[in-house]
């Protein structure tokens, strides 16, 4: 992974082998990012898509391989228990094979290069388990 800093911007790209959520969470890591908003865009030979159930309130999961290109990526980064937290969002597709696959991506090894987008927002969103839908969700912290 290579990005450069542009203000409060920093641009990625993610080589081939590299692995889109282990990257991000080491550059939240290494720059302290608290709060920020992802976009991005790429190849990937490997992605894991995950769904919450709302009734069971569980993840099920599906891995696809083959030639995919990332067609979105979108989320957020927040903190949970002062670690980073990544939400990520992503439509997958291989136009050949007349598929596209959309969801909650929990991994996705890069096949080419992705380009990713992190926009730093001012400021701090934590997240809390809410017990009645099951999920973590936005905490806002209290204001002064």
């Amino acid at each position: 992974m290579e990005y450069r800093k542009f203000g409060h911007k920093l641009v990625l790209r993610l080589d081939p082998e590299e692995e889109v959520v282990q990257c991000l969470t080491e550059l939240c890591e290494k720059e302290d990012i608290r709060l920020a908003e992802v976009s991005g865009l790429g190849a990937a030979s490997e992605v894991e898509l995950g769904l919450f159930d709302t009734d069971t309130k569980s993840f099920q999961g599906k891995c696809f391989r083959g030639a995919y290109e990332i067609a979105t990526l979108t989320g957020s980064v927040t903190r949970k228990d002062g670690e980073p937290y990544l939400h990520l969002h992503t439509v997958i597709g291989n136009p050949v094979k007349g598929e596209c696959h959309g969801g909650h991506m929990v991994r996705a090894v890069i096949s080419a290069t992705a380009e990713i987008f992190v926009d730093i927002l001012p400021g701090e969103t934590g997240r809390k388990m809410n017990d009645r839908i099951g999920l973590n969700l936005f905490e806002f912290p209290e204001s002064r």
